[in-house]
């Protein structure tokens, strides 16, 4: 008999749980140090919401700065160490490498949460992916989790992966992590939420 899997919420880091940094040249890039992390409003809530819900936590982050060079991986695994320390994180799950290595972790592909599923024994068909970007959907679509879309002004603009493949979508739209939090626990859901 087989044991069944644990449930999992998948998190974007930038846009998610903290926000993104204002960039020299306009847009906007993530934090580098920790002196930059600043959490979104609600994330520490959501985060022991979900947590006392039996969900995993679970970062899966693309940094493409490391490949580029902008930023060193001892700063960013600082920053990451930091944020998994303030929400009490199962795990963080990040690819360095900039698009086209063809690394099968950097989202859209679903390389980093097919790891974290093979690690923490992950059930696929009761978790989720929170993100604000389309390839972090499709990531999620990938593995066959839900998915919830925290909508921000270009989230389904195209990226350096290209533009979003037609007919993705994510199955909730939410204004924060927060307000997703009573939907992940939903019975409908497969989980269930003590608040």
């Amino acid at each position: 008999m087989t044991t069944p899997g644990r449930k999992a919420v998948f998190l974007d880091r930038d846009g998610v749980l903290n926000r993104p940094i204002a960039g020299d040249r306009g847009g906007e890039r993530p934090p580098w140090r920790v002196s930059e992390l600043e959490l979104l409003p609600g994330v520490e809530t959501a985060c022991s919401l979900l947590r006392a819900s039996g969900a995993l936590l679970v970062v899966v982050t693309n940094q493409p700065d490391i490949g580029h060079g902008r930023v060193g991986r001892s700063e960013v695994t600082g920053l990451n160490d930091r944020l998994a320390e303030l929400l009490s994180l199962d795990a963080v799950y990040m690819c360095p490498h900039p698009q086209g290595v063809g690394c099968p972790w950097r989202k859209p592909a679903p390389g980093m949460l097919q790891q974290a599923a093979a690690d923490l024994r992950i059930d696929f068909a009761v978790s989720w992916l929170v993100g604000d970007r389309w390839v972090d959907i499709a990531a999620g679509r990938a593995v066959g989790v839900k998915t919830v879309l925290v909508r921000r002004v270009g989230s389904w603009d195209a990226t350096s992966a290209g533009p979003p493949p037609p007919g993705l979508f994510a199955d909730v739209g939410v204004a924060g992590l927060l307000e997703a939090v009573p939907i992940i626990g939903s019975p409908r859901s497969g989980c269930s939420l003590r608040a």
